[in-house]
């Protein structure tokens, strides 16, 4: 996967941030299926094990965009990255938010993802691809 692109090289920074304080942190989501399918995608999201109190005490600028959620905006080098708490939803009464979110791994978190192609994880430091879903 491309590391050479600028938003690739705040993401990894960010992932090896977290994992510098003990955190497991991967690249997840639609930015991996972009990168399998050759595209360059429009912003890389990361999910971690972190809780969303500590992303917003390791990063100077952070936005709760959606902190009950456990989803916090990195700022970095001028990139936005979403950094989410690994989760399990419950519910969703009002048919948009969940009801309930649970903090989970990440092999739990893959499992709650709507399409088996966005339950890829992605290590950009090791280069490893998980796929937890099968």
């Amino acid at each position: 996967m491309p590391r050479d692109l600028p938003l690739a090289g705040a993401a990894i920074d960010v992932v090896r941030r977290l994992r510098d304080h003990g955190h497991e942190a991967f690249w997840v989501g639609g930015c991996v299926r972009d990168f399998l399918l050759g595209r360059t995608p429009g912003d890389i999201d990361v999910g971690t094990s972190a809780r969303p109190e500590v992303i917003e005490r390791l990063f100077a600028r952070t936005v709760p965009v959606g902190r009950q959620f456990g989803v916090i905006l990195v700022l970095h080098r001028g990139f936005s990255i979403e950094v989410a708490t690994f989760r399990a939803e419950t519910g969703y009464s009002d048919g948009r938010r969940p009801d309930r979110v649970e903090f989970v791994d990440a092999r739990a978190d893959a499992m709650r993802r709507d399409f088996t192609i966005n339950g890829l994880f992605y290590d950009p430091i090791d280069g490893v691809l998980h796929d937890w879903v099968e």
